[in-house]
């Protein structure tokens, strides 16, 4: 008859054997996981998943059907306008006409920032919005010209062509930059592209937009001053130093007078808006009431004798065609693409953060790619039509959420609003005063710099201010093109920095838990004695940092090995195990660079183990005969590691 004490020990053996069986099982299932797929199997899988998407490729039901699918999918229209009732007309009516309203003199002096004829501000209000409403997926957003895209255009493309001293042949190159933005933003589009006007940082888009703020409203000087002659140069210095040097001569301040008294007069209107929300409709008119009577004031009181500088004639009727206009054949072809670009990416950028944000508030999806055709084929459209660059307002898009819009429809209000205004109105615009053009731009500004936005991206991320910093100060005292380029650049530097020098972390057991912790975040993880547990902080393992994650992990190492020494302890090092649950991909280099560390680890009588690794990573290391050479060592889980250790 057997014992107690062998019947005892007999099970235990049993429990660790089972215990054995069960962890050489799941290394098992680590290292034989099927072929991951590889890149002309993505490629296929892209192919499919546009199949899907696009109709006409996938004939599963009728003709007809799919047909109608199809121009569902391009026409967003279609969709909404089947269950299009008379309340919602109202809703889109009111905030059409309230649209349309501050739409008028915003883009007449959007069109004079843009150094173009103040009728062109108006063409771009009335084609985009109705190809956007056909296409377009926002039901909020506003579109017609802005402040932003206006300044950009007329500092790049007067280093092509004075508008002052050819007016006509600036105006052409101009159209042909608003076909080049069109087509690159369609491309971006069709092509599932989106991801590139994610180069420009949310950062480099606050800071940006300060600086870009600031020189528009510097630019609004001429206007609201009267100077006649005036810099091309956007950067503070030259503008003030051109302000400063009009003080020498005699200058009228009737322009002044007029200019900030309306300034105000829009300002206090805002304020009150802000302060009651029933009076939305207060600020939305301010602008077109102070261009009336503004207009009145010069009319009766004759100060365009006086010298109030006025907008004199503005050119009425539809849209002209512009097709013939466009320069294909030009010198400055390759430039107009550039700045095509350009534009497009900042336009982009800036109508799908407005749609997005107001989307966000009614609950719906916004498609990002959608969007883009649509901006991309109204800008295109818009090209053939005497309009510049259109894209989404923030100010205008506000206004039409708070007016009560239920849908698109009130960009087709607006439109027609502003058509009408084109063959009746623009006569009596002949006496407005160019200041109060001036005062309703420089109005609009402070909705462009968010100072609590800086602030909040200071206190969280220093690096992300280094690019919001870079894009301010560059606008602001270069061209508007070194800031971006200086943001562009500072983020570009902080992903490479962050990908060529990644981070390393020692890891502990977190108490009555299975979990494993930086013991540097959680000071209660317990290290266990004689095993090293890292976690690279990497996506990627590659010739770019390859070196400098396997210095670090022997400097670690080094560094624990003194650090036990020091404290006497009864066991030096002697597994290393790397947690590598953050590594996506793995490269030659990275392959080079691990087994260089077994070489170390092996000569000095430590053991590298592998845990959690991911599908493509444990594929590559097998296909390099790594896993062999530290022993079959790879493991589930930094647990199972630990536990297989220790059995």
């Amino acid at each position: 008859m057997a014992s107690p004490l062998n019947n005892t020990t007999t099970s235990d053996q049993e429990m660790a054997d089972l215990e054995r069986h069960d962890y050489v099982e799941r290394v098992q299932w680590v290292l034989n996981t099927p072929k991951p797929p590889g890149l002309s199997q993505e490629l296929i899988g892209t192919a499919v998943s546009w199949r899907n998407k696009v109709p006409f490729l996938n004939m599963q039901s009728g003709l007809k059907h799919e047909l109608f699918s199809m121009l569902k999918a391009t026409f967003p229209i279609l969709s909404w306008c089947q269950n299009y009732n008379p309340n919602q007309f109202k809703h889109d009516l009111l905030a059409g006409l309230t649209l349309a309203s501050l739409c008028i003199p915003q883009s007449i002096g959007y069109a004079t920032l843009a150094k173009l004829d103040p009728q062109y501000g108006l063409y771009t209000s009335v084609v985009p919005p109705l190809i956007y409403t056909l296409m377009g997926t926002s039901r909020e957003i506003a579109i017609g010209p802005v402040a932003v895209i206006s300044l950009l255009l007329s500092s790049m493309v007067q280093k092509l062509e004075d508008p002052m001293a050819n007016p006509i042949a600036y105006h052409k190159l101009v159209l042909t930059v608003t076909f080049f933005a069109g087509t690159f933003q369609a491309a971006f589009g069709l092509f599932r592209s989106g991801f590139l006007i994610d180069f420009l940082s949310h950062a480099a888009i606050v800071g940006f937009m300060a600086g870009a703020a600031i020189v528009i409203g510097l630019q609004q000087l001429k206007g609201l001053l009267g100077i006649t002659h005036f810099t091309n140069k956007t950067d503070v210095v030259s503008v003030l130093k051109v302000v400063w040097s009009s003080f020498q001569h005699p200058w009228n301040p009737y322009n002044f007078l007029l200019g900030c008294s309306f300034l105000i007069f829009i300002l206090i209107t805002r304020f009150l808006g802000r302060k009651n929300k029933k009076l939305f409709w207060l600020p939305a008119i301010a602008p077109l009431v102070s261009v009336v009577l503004a207009t009145l004031i010069v009319f009766l009181t004759k100060a365009d004798k006086h010298g109030v500088d006025i907008v004199k004639h503005i050119k009425g009727g539809l849209n002209p065609s512009s097709v013939d206009q466009l320069q294909f054949n030009g010198p400055h072809v390759g430039e107009l693409a550039k700045i095509g670009l350009i534009v497009a990416i900042i336009a982009l950028t800036e109508a799908i953060a407005v749609g997005r944000s107001f989307a966000a508030i009614k609950g719906y999806h916004l498609d990002g790619n959608k969007e883009m055709v649509a901006m991309g084929f109204m800008n295109i459209i818009g090209s053939f039509t005497s309009c510049y660059v259109a894209t989404g307002s923030f100010s205008r898009t506000a206004v039409n959420f708070s007016a009560g819009c239920e849908t698109a429809m009130s960009n087709i209000v607006m439109a027609v609003t502003l058509f009408i205004s084109l063959e009746l109105l623009t006569k009596l615009l002949y006496y407005t005063p160019v200041a109060i053009l001036a005062s309703i731009i420089l109005s609009a500004l402070p909705g462009l710099i968010d100072v609590n936005e800086a602030c909040n991206i200071w206190k969280v991320d220093k690096l992300d201010f280094l690019a919001c910093i870079g894009a301010f100060l560059g606008v602001l005292f270069a061209t508007v093109e070194i800031g971006l380029l200086m943001a562009v650049t500072i983020s570009f530097a902080k992903i490479i920095v962050v990908s060529i020098r990644p981070g390393t972390e020692t890891l502990g057991k977190l108490p009555e838990t299975d979990a494993f912790g930086d013991v540097n975040q959680y000071p209660m993880a317990v290290k266990t004695p004689g095993v090293l547990i890292m976690r690279l902080k990497s996506a990627l393992l590659c010739f770019a940092n390859a070196n400098f994650v396997r210095e670090r992990i022997m400097k670690w190492v080094i560094e624990e090995e003194k650090d036990s020494k020091l404290r006497n302890a009864e066991k030096t090092i002697q597994i290393v195990i790397l947690d590598i649950s953050n590594l996506m991909d793995i490269d030659t280099s990275g392959i080079a660079s691990l087994e260089e560390l077994h070489k170390n680890f092996d000569s000095n009588g430590m053991k590298l183990a592998i845990a959690n690794p991911r599908w493509q990573v444990i594929h590559k290391l097998k296909l390099a005969n790594f896993v062999p050479k530290i022993g079959g060592r790879v493991f589930l889980s930094i647990g199972e590691a630990m536990a297989s250790f220790s059995i």
